[in-house]
Parts: C-alpha cells; sequence; structure tokens
C-alpha cells in the first residue's frame, strides 16, 4: 500500500485522495476533542486514549513495518517533544475553559501558524485567492468563538488564561503539522514514520500523568468506561491523524491543514445533533463561513 500511495505523490489522484483524507480528519478531530472534553476530567480523558494508540501502533511498529532509518530517529525524537508540549498546553487550556470556547480558537490559530510554517520549510506559497480564503475561514472560526464567550455561561474568572492557552495550542498545533509533513516526507515508507510515532509517544508520557492524577484524587473515577473511552478515541487518533499525515506527503501542507481546520463545523453538527444543542441561525452562518474559506482555499490553488 505504502508503493502505490507513493506513486500519486503530485498527480491529480494525489490530490483528490489528500482533500478526501483532510475532510476525514476533520470529522475525526472533532470526534477525538469532544472524547477528551467529555464528561472525564481531560487528563485522564487524555491517558486513556493516548495509551490505547499506543498498544495499538506497537505491533505494528515492531512487526509489520521497515524499522526507521538512522535518520530518522531524531526527527521522531524531537516530533515526540512537539506533541508532548501539544498535549499538556491543551489539556491545560480544557481545564480552564469550555470546550465550544477553547477549540475553536485552537482550531483558527493552527491553520495560520502552519501556513506559515509550510512557507519556510516546504517553500510553499499560497495564491492571493487561497489567502482570501483563509481569511474567511479563520474570521468563520473566531466568530463562532466570540458568539460561544457571548452566549455561553463560562467561568470568565479563568476566560483569558484558557484563550491565552488556546492561541499556544495553536501554534503547537502548526508545528507538530509541518514538522511531522517532514518527517513523513523523510521516512522511506510513511506507515513507519506514523506507526512508530504513535507507538513512542502515545505508550509512555500522557499515560504516566494521568496514571498519577488518577491515584492522587479523592473520588477517581470508574476505570472501566474510562477504559471503554480510550479505546475508542485511540481508534479515532489513528485513523484521524494518520489521514492528515498521509495528506499532508500527497500534497502541500497547507492546504491539508486548513482543510483539516472545518472540524470546527463537524464539532457544531456533533452539538447539534448527538447533544441536541441548538445551533440557531447565527452559528449555522459563521459554520458556513467556515465552509466557505475551505472551499476558496482548495479552488484557488
Amino acid at each position: 500500500m505504502s508503493d502505490w500511495l507513493i506513486t500519486l505523490e503530485g498527480t491529480e489522484a494525489g490530490r483528490t485522495l489528500a482533500m478526501m483524507l483532510a475532510l476525514a480528519s476533520a470529522l475525526l478531530h472533532a470526534v477525538f476533542g469532544a472524547l477528551q472534553k467529555g464528561r472525564h476530567d481531560p487528563w485522564l480523558s487524555r491517558g486513556a486514549m493516548d495509551f490505547s494508540y499506543g498498544l495499538m501502533a506497537a505491533p505494528i511498529a515492531l512487526f509489520l513495518v521497515p524499522w526507521p532509518q538512522k535518520a530518522l530517529w531524531p526527527i521522531l525524537a524531537i516530533s515526540i517533544a512537539i506533541h508532548t508540549g501539544y498535549k499538556l498546553v491543551q489539556a491545560m487550556a480544557y481545564g480552564r475553559g469550555a470546550f465550544t470556547v477553547v477549540y475553536p480558537v485552537v482550531r483558527g490559530t493552527g491553520p495560520v501558524f502552519t501556513v506559515i510554517g509550510a512557507w519556510l520549510l516546504f517553500g510553499e506559497a499560497f495564491s492571493g485567492v487561497q489567502w482570501l480564503g483563509l481569511a474567511v475561514l479563520v474570521s468563520g472560526i473566531f466568530g463562532l468563538a466570540i458568539y460561544n464567550i457571548r452566549t455561553i455561561r463560562i467561568d470568565r474568572a479563568t476566560l483569558l488564561p484558557a484563550l491565552g492557552l488556546a492561541v499556544l495550542t495553536g501554534g503547537f498545533v502548526a508545528a507538530y503539522t509541518t514538522w511531522d509533513a517532514g518527517g513523513i516526507r523523510a521516512a522511506v515508507n510513511p506507515f513507519t514514520y506514523l506507526a512508530w510515532l504513535f507507538f513512542l509517544e502515545g505508550l509512555f508520557i500522557m499515560p504516566t500523568i494521568a496514571a498519577l492524577r488518577w491515584r492522587q484524587m479523592a473520588q477517581p473515577p470508574a476505570p472501566g468506561p474510562l477504559a471503554l473511552r480510550g479505546i475508542f478515541g485511540g481508534v479515532v487518533a489513528l485513523l484521524g491523524f494518520g489521514g492528515i499525515m498521509l495528506a499532508t506527503r500527497l500534497d502541500k501542507v497547507g492546504e491539508a491543514a486548513v482543510l483539516r481546520e472545518t472540524s470546527v463545523v463537524f464539532a457544531a453538527l456533533i452539538g447539534w445533533l448527538v447533544l441536541k444543542e441548538t445551533v440557531g441561525l447565527r452559528r449555522f452562518a459563521l459554520m458556513a463561513l467556515i465552509a466557505l474559506g475551505a472551499v476558496i482555499v482548495e479552488t484557488g490553488g
């Protein structure tokens, strides 16, 4: 399968597949974010999901794909450091702010930083039309965040720290997106990079933090439901993050990153269809603005 994917790089078929992978990743990322900010402590949820996908990736990394070439090990080490920083800051943001406020800010800042990073690292350049599309998408995302801040009951004392952490999380999103795009392109076999990254960064750091936190709780949650959430979230993470990384190898990093940020639309739709939240005309218009921006970016290249 890896040989087939490599033959699609730089082709129109590869561009189409990259678009489909990015949109699928957007949906899965929205699901993953909702799972982490669900009824459990976000640190525990993240630890359970990381441990699950680390276990799932272990046999693939050890037995099914070629081992990383020598030059790939330092790239993986730096990637693990970036992902760890991202997870720590994200959990801190979710612990201080509502999901509907934090998530749009993270997803709004991420693509801007990623487009800049892709220009610096890979020489990718957006056309004027694509910059317009990015501006439309980001304005819709931040408009949604502002709307949620004004209409949803939130802890105002922790709002500013939560927003600051959300912006910082967006910076980490851009950092791991561009760095991992370089890593997966440097790997002879793209699935080698994905399997070893999931195996190494998922199995140890966040599960250890979550276990220590669970032991210190006065009333820790039952491990059964937490484990089930972890397994489901682990599958979602493997498919979602793996999909967007493959998209960055098949096509431009910036375009894939922008398409992924339609996850904000999917998150709102999940809230409407599953959680029975009211969308309203304004939120619907902002969601349409986000989708329009993504379409402009994709068609303007």
